[in-house]
């Protein structure tokens, strides 16, 4: 019997050690397999939630339809001209591009990294090491996500403005008796494309890398045919003229021309940004700790480029700029909507038709929209997962389709609430536009100061870093954080009144005392910073 038994049981024991062994290789396989970004993240002590099905290219080419030429430039191209015209233009575009990839560079080598969702908070809490990390990555993170909601806002609501002189040039122009819907009307399309944007960002992160890709391609076919347009059909400039040709407005009451010049900075700065939308998407994205950082250089380059072609024809047709600038014209000042309708009038005699090119705008305005709403629910996703926000347990949650579904309906409800304002004052709503660039460029500046000071002799490189250039492109990108917070900072219009009055100072004394209050209050009693789901062993 006791024979018959040990028998029967060799079997078993070998079925059971052949399935050992077959775990053993199966988890060596997938050990090899893993993704070297997911590996990383589980380093860091995070599990890997979020679907990571985004191909690299696809991360670049989402980073750059956040930035966006399209968007950044047909809304603010006012600004340039209204404060030193081509001038300050042709030459603050190449200046602001210089320090904007020093900027870049120095984000690109911290988040290969860490590549995480949280970005830049975790970047601080990283480099600030154990006694200063949770301070400044509460701080970090508060700033970028007030400049992603608020960054969200001012380009969905630039859309809505945008239609609005769409409507107002295809029913006859505001001088023909065209529809200029009111303020009203404003908020609603603008609550509808919110709406529809929150939608579409709860489908399967897969969807968005063909989104990205459309979105890019948008870009970049719509400034080339803009752009074509307005040199085909227009009359143009001389280049002694573009490079001389200073516009001082006098309705602004500003007479000093280097202070007009840097005012008109402005354009280039609101123009480059959002680009930290790589390292938000970096948890989704495969391999991000070695492409991750190549997807925000791919992005500031390419808008580098693409701004250029972008700039040079408007430049060169914008002759008379004080008409582009009237209200009174037919697309109510908006300049380049304004270029296109005399591109119209005079080759076809029916302006109207200018609304066809009005469209490409549009079309990018609402991709990058789109597309904001993505990284901003991530960033609000990990900013929650670490327990910084109110009700950070609701907002962490995943839908069905591994989506932060809850974060993105409150960067939806967020954003519709920023644009309030504009209903009592246009002026205040400015405030909005103004404090997502501070807020952006001083959480981009805050890592990157870590970097040079705090982690100067202890920084872990990545597989992309630097070398030893870090440090002084590091410094330099410092500096202009400094110098843009200034600029964003300093009044428009003089004499200084009610109307005039910059209120971006305002809004960014409100982040600020928001942000220490509810620190030194409530949230260093229990913030700690990035807080791993995951144990040591697993990871």
């Amino acid at each position: 019997m006791k024979h018959l038994v040990g028998h029967s049981s060799s079997p078993h024991h070998e079925d059971l050690k052949m399935e050992m062994e077959a775990r053993s290789i199966l988890a060596t396989m997938d050990e090899e397999k893993i993704d070297s970004g997911q590996r990383r993240l589980q380093e860091l002590g995070y599990k890997q939630e979020l679907k990571r099905s985004m191909s690299p290219l696809a991360n670049v080419a989402m980073c750059f339809s956040v930035v966006s030429i399209l968007t950044g430039v047909t809304p603010t191209y006012n600004t340039g001209l209204r404060y030193g015209g081509p001038v300050s233009i042709v030459y603050g575009w190449p200046i602001v591009c210089f320090f904007t990839m020093c900027i870049a560079l120095s984000m690109a080598e911290i988040c290969s990294a860490y590549p995480t969702s949280g970005g830049l908070y975790f970047w601080s809490y990283k480099l600030a090491g154990r006694k200063w990390g949770p301070f400044m990555a509460w701080m970090t993170g508060w700033f970028n996500i007030a400049g992603l909601w608020s960054g969200t806002a001012s380009v969905c609501f630039s859309l809505a403005l945008l239609l609005q002189v769409t409507i107002l040039v295809s029913t006859g122009g505001g001088n023909g008796g065209g529809y200029y819907a009111s303020k009203y009307v404003v908020v609603c399309i603008y609550g509808a494309i919110l709406l529809l944007h929150g939608l579409i960002n709860m489908l399967n992160i897969r969807w968005f890398s063909w989104l990205g890709n459309i979105a890019a391609l948008w870009n970049i076919l719509g400034v080339i045919m803009i752009g074509a347009f307005l040199l085909a059909l227009l009359p143009r400039q001389k280049a002694s003229s573009v490079f001389s040709n200073f516009n001082q407005d006098s309705s602004t009451g500003i007479h000093s021309k280097p202070y007009t010049f840097l005012l008109g900075l402005l354009m280039s700065q609101y123009t480059l940004l959002a680009y930290d939308s790589a390292a938000h998407m970096s948890e989704e994205t495969k391999t991000a700790d070695k492409t991750g950082g190549y997807g925000i250089i791919g992005a500031v380059l390419g808008s580098v480029l693409l701004g250029t072609i972008y700039l040079l024809p408007l430049v060169f047709t914008s002759i008379d700029v004080p008409h582009l600038l009237d209200a009174s014209n037919d697309t109510k000042g908006y300049a380049i909507a304004q270029l296109l309708y005399n591109g119209f009038e005079s080759h076809f005699h029916d302006a109207r038709w200018s609304f066809l090119l009005l469209i490409i705008p549009c079309g990018g305005l609402y991709f990058c929209g789109l597309l904001s709403v993505t990284t901003t629910s991530r960033m609000t996703y990990a900013f929650s997962r670490d327990g910084a926000l109110p009700l950070s347990r609701f907002w962490h949650k995943l839908n069905g389709k591994e989506v932060p579904g809850n974060a993105v309906f409150l960067c939806v409800v967020v954003a519709f609430c920023l644009a309030l304002p504009y209903l009592a004052s246009a002026v205040a709503f400015q405030a909005t536009v103004s404090i997502s660039t501070i807020s952006l460029d001083i959480a981009y500046g805050l890592p990157i100061l870590l970097r040079v000071t705090f982690a100067r002799r202890n920084f872990v490189r990545g597989p992309f870093h630097l070398g030893r250039f870090s440090l002084i492109i590091g410094w330099l990108a410092v500096g202009w954080v400094m110098v843009s917070t200034v600029l964003f900072c300093l009044p428009v219009a003089y004499p200084v009144t009610i109307e005039t009055l910059n209120y971006a100072p305002v809004a960014l004394g409100g982040v600020s005392m928001f942000t220490l209050g509810y620190w030194f209050l409530s949230g260093r009693h229990w913030f700690q910073g990035p807080v791993p789901n995951i144990g040591s062993a697993e990871a």
